[in-house]
């Protein structure tokens, strides 16, 4: 079965806006899923606190749904990852409502699933206008705001898990990237495969990763919010595959204290009038990327470290964090260079004009993935506005520099807690722009209810409250 973006599952057209929604579209897509053995719909909302939340509607409710949405208190914009609330205002009160509107043009049958669909969803108002919380409509704002410049992009999510066995065990014991460790989870890796490819998700490589149990499957580019909307189905997916196989699965940043935690690394790349910006360039000074190019990484990179608690929003996502384990501690660039922060990837010759991109590694899985893309890009576009000057690449380790040697390379490493980052958020005049005013108020409180809560908690502690909330 085809969605209308060519994906594994049912055909259907894009979602009509709101207040045009036509209800004998939607009452034919109802039918043509209850012929198709749907009897729910699993709509998706993907909150402050990181969390995936969901409401199940039955197919015969979809068409009224369509038309009027479903109901969502105004207190899950401060829905933090443990459920509790950040109760500031104005989203403090059990009055007041929202709408889940499901974007069908993204819908997918989960094949396998007794009966089920699911959907991304948009919060709108009860005016039915877009709410200023609604997250996937953050990162809509900041494309349309690159497509006004001109200025297209592309983006794809590298998704780091930790399978796990009923006695909580690692699903396997390494080596990591090993033949014997693949060995281990190979069916539930087939079947993975198979069930990303059955929902037009191209999983470009799977292999075990070098942490106990640790496993990691990168998707091919799409447009940013697709890109989004595909990560959020992958964990579907994968939770429902590794069930199958007697796994639990978790995406947190830090699963076993003293092991390497999970990452969703970001591969971004800019586009003008059907030319790839992050190549094109002849300065070896900027990786050979085009002067465009150069400024779009030198605004992610001015603006990394007020980003991060966007990026890396739990206390957890400093356990993983850390110099010399590949995450991107330093706030800094480089060619091929798994230490910096934003590791240009140029491609091999063959590939440049389409694979350049940089990617983006101290992302972690509890961010979410609508706003993680939303501050990146919304930075990138600022740097190009005022053409950013990108300083020179740092091609070793960062950690083994001196600091009279960073300094002078313009190195800093960037927060080393929730705490720090939440000072930074909380003054970002880039966050605020990128999310909207409310939208930057929730997420801040969010993260610093968090903060209060669990900041001083032993990560060894902490790591199995955590373990299965992401």
């Amino acid at each position: 079965m085809k969605t209308s973006n060519g994906s594994a599952g049912t055909a259907v057209e894009p979602r009509p806006r709101v207040l045009d929604a036509d209800p004998e579209a939607g009452a034919a897509l109802a039918e043509r899923l209850r012929t198709a053995g749907v009897r729910a719909v699993a709509m998706t909302n993907v909150d402050n606190g990181g969390v995936t939340r969901v409401k199940l509607v039955p197919v015969r409710r979809l068409a009224g749904v369509l038309r009027g949405g479903i109901g969502f208190s105004v207190v899950w914009s401060i829905s933090g990852t443990d459920d509790s609330f950040a109760m500031v205002a104005p989203f403090d009160s059990p009055a007041g409502d929202l709408r889940l509107f499901p974007d069908v043009s993204a819908l997918e049958r989960l094949d396998g699933a007794p009966g089920t669909a699911w959907v991304p969803a948009d919060l709108h108002t009860q005016e039915l206008e877009v709410s200023p919380c609604c997250q996937r409509s953050a990162l809509r704002r900041v494309v349309e705001r690159g497509r006004a410049a001109g200025v297209e992009f592309k983006a794809a999510f590298e998704v780091e898990m930790s399978l796990l066995r009923a006695d909580g065990s690692p699903g396997h014991g390494g080596p990591g990237y090993s033949a014997s460790a693949l060995l281990e989870v190979e069916p539930f890796a087939l079947d993975l495969l198979d069930a990303l490819a059955e929902h037009g998700i191209e999983a470009e490589q799977l292999h075990p990763e070098y942490g106990p149990g640790q496993v990691e499957f990168s998707c091919s580019a799409r447009d940013p919010l697709a890109a989004a909307d595909q990560l959020v189905l992958s964990r579907v997916l994968t939770r429902r595959v590794a069930r199958q196989h007697g796994f639990d699965v978790s995406f947190a940043p830090s699963v076993r204290p003293g092991t390497v935690g999970n990452g969703c690394h970001l591969h971004l790349s800019a586009w003008r009038d059907g030319v790839n910006l992050m190549q094109g360039g002849t300065d070896d000074k900027t990786g050979g990327m085009s002067e465009d190019g150069a400024t779009f990484v030198a605004g992610m990179l001015d603006a990394l470290p007020e980003l991060m608690g966007v990026l890396a929003p739990s206390v957890l996502s400093y356990a993983r964090l850390q110099p010399q384990m590949w995450s991107g501690a330093y706030a800094c660039w480089g060619v091929e260079n798994r230490e910096a922060a934003l590791r240009l990837v140029p491609g091999t010759i063959t590939s440049r004009s389409t694979a350049a991109n940089v990617e983006v590694k101290p992302l972690d899985g509890s961010a979410n993935p609508y706003l993680a893309a939303a501050v990146l890009l919304s930075a990138g576009l600022d740097g190009m506005d005022k053409a950013a000057t990108l300083p020179a690449p740092v091609q070793r380790d960062p950690h083994t520099m001196t600091k009279p040697q960073r300094k002078k390379a313009g190195v800093e490493r960037l927060p080393s807690s929730l705490g720090e980052a939440i000072e930074l958020l909380a003054g970002s005049e880039t966050v605020a722009r990128a999310l909207g005013d409310e939208l930057h108020r929730a997420f801040l409180a969010v993260r610093r209810q968090e903060w209060e809560t669990y900041g001083e908690r032993d990560h060894a502690d902490l790591a199995p409250v955590y373990r299965l909330r992401y």
